[in-house]
């Protein structure tokens, strides 16, 4: 089971909830300290880094939404539709699968608020590291964690959003609250020169106690996904500081890592999301969740420690062994089917509805298909608590498969060799590594894994007109009329979510709605 649990404290002017391991970030509750008497000392520090941790595992913001990055992506691609148990209970969700997202949606405002929180917190914690009593190893690797957890945030920030405010400090006072937008080029060249940083003084491992924590691979490995997005989208290399990233540099990153890492294929592909897979030797940067302390309360979700995507995928069964109570969002498409079922990973991808026991209650565009790598199968229940709110499993963000896959794309002299690994570990033959088999590959190994959006945005809007718009396609076992399941994407937005309006509201002006709403 889980070595991660949860502990409290308060810090500054936000109450700060962490998910950490039974050594990392054992800390007490601190629900008196103030700003004048935190970021003293080595304990007070590493809480201040849990709190910033912790936003990883933010799936929903307390009186918005909530917005579960591997659901929201997913139906924002071709493999999966809104769901929910009927239109208005998945209305927001059918927006993004719809594409015709208003920019008064809940949806993207927790998106928007859920990382600029985790920035803030970021960046709070790199302007006080200097006061911390604490040797300097210690605060150089904590000042690396910070950076890649920014960078982090950033990308996933611009990616969704495009034109955002870039903050590397916290702000003194009102008079400042109006930042401009930057340009996606100085976003961009910020998360670069964060990561590039970070991977110098982060550890190339970490012990089992402190696990969840990153190391200088998931830099590397993370450093390349941000490239190829940014690359397809702009088509330019990455500019960190004074180094221009391109390809060369990142082959020599990945094949590092493939080399010398100790990350490896899993035996059986269906590991990497069971219980004995998390933290295991394919996943490169892991986001923990869990079922400690067992959580009940609807009214603050974030403070729990359960995947809320595994609760809105699972299947609205009853009365089953082996799958219960999910909420039947993100049902998965007849496209993403087609394109699967003869490939080994269909059986650990997809869960049909033929699989299941128990009574099914078909919910909003059933299709007869879930996500069988995150749902509310027996294996991830919580052991106590909210049924709901205390699923167990972890989200694996990078995997060793992507590594080699995007290795092989950036044009490693090695891809052949890649693209057989990531074959062969499934029982299948070698093909040549073409740009267009090593992409299709990536379809095929990591579905619903909250990729393929970003995947497909970074090919062009044409590719995302071909692929993203799904019409006249039906499966044997879905339910409603046809127009339920017809999606047109609309290539005026760009494939970019709308700036939320409350925040242009707030910035007095300053901010400007993105192109196509």
């Amino acid at each position: 089971m889980k070595t991660l649990y949860k502990t409290i404290s308060a810090l500054i002017l936000i109450t700060l909830a962490s998910s950490c391991s039974e050594d990392f970030l054992d800390l007490k509750p601190l629900d008196q300290e103030v700003s004048t008497s935190f970021y003293r000392t080595e304990e007070q520090a590493m809480q201040a880094l849990v709190s910033v941790y912790d936003v990883l595992g933010y799936q929903e913001t307390p009186g918005v939404s909530w917005a579960p990055f591997i659901v929201i992506s997913d139906i924002l691609s071709d493999d999966a539709y809104a769901g929910g148990s009927d239109a208005n209970d998945g209305q927001d969700e059918d927006e993004f699968n719809n594409f015709n997202i208003p920019s008064t949606s809940k949806i993207a405002h927790a998106i928007w608020l859920k990382n600029y929180t985790g920035i803030y917190r970021a960046n709070l914690l790199l302007e006080r590291i200097d006061g911390v009593d604490a040797s300097d190893e210690f605060k150089t690797r904590l000042i690396a964690e910070c950076k890649f957890l920014r960078a982090y945030f950033y990308f996933e920030q611009v990616a969704y959003f495009e034109n955002i405010p870039l903050l590397t400090r916290t702000l003194s006072g009102p008079s400042e609250y109006n930042q401009p937008q930057a340009t996606p080029d100085q976003v961009y060249s910020q998360i670069g020169l964060d990561l590039t940083e970070a991977m110098a003084d982060l550890p190339a491992s970490v012990i089992p106690a402190e696990a969840g924590r990153v190391t200088k691979w998931a830099a590397q490995a993370l450093l390349a996904r941000v490239y190829l997005f940014y690359n397809g989208v702009y088509g330019k290399d990455l500019v960190a500081g004074t180094q221009t990233i391109g390809k060369a540099v990142l082959v020599q990153y990945l094949d590092e890592l493939i080399a010398t890492s100790g990350h490896d294929l899993f035996a059986d592909y269906a590991t990497n999301f069971r219980l004995a897979g998390e933290y295991g030797k394919e996943s490169v940067f892991e986001i923990s969740y869990g079922d400690t302390p067992p959580w009940w309360d609807w009214g603050y979700v974030r403070g729990g420690e359960g995947n809320l995507s595994a609760q809105m995928q699972g299947p609205r069964v009853a009365g089953s062994s082996k799958w219960d109570r999910g909420w039947s969002f993100g049902t998965v498409s007849q496209k993403l089917v087609d394109d699967l079922k003869n490939d080994p990973r269909y059986a650990h991808t997809v869960l049909r509805q033929e699989d299941l026991d128990g009574v099914l209650t078909k919910g909003y565009q059933h299709t007869g298909y879930f996500s069988k790598k995150y749902s509310s199968d027996a294996e991830h229940w919580g052991s106590s608590g909210q049924f709901e709110l205390n699923r167990t499993c972890n989200h694996r963000v990078i995997r060793f498969s992507d590594v080699l896959l995007m290795a092989a794309e950036l044009g490693s002299a090695n891809a052949q060799q890649y693209l057989d690994r990531v074959r062969a570990r499934v029982g299948l033959g070698s093909i040549p590594a073409t740009p267009e088999n090593i992409y299709k590959e990536r379809r095929l190994e990591l579905s619903l894994e909250g990729i393929r959006y970003f995947d497909v945005l970074r090919k062009g809007m044409a590719f995302a007109s071909q692929e993203l718009t799904v019409t006249g396609i039906r499966g044997p076992n879905y339910e409603g009329e046809q127009m339920l399941f017809d999606v047109t994407f609309n290539p005026a937005m760009k494939g970019f979510l709308p700036i939320p309006q409350s925040e242009i509201d707030l910035s007095a002006g300053t901010f400007k709605q993105n192109q196509g709403y």
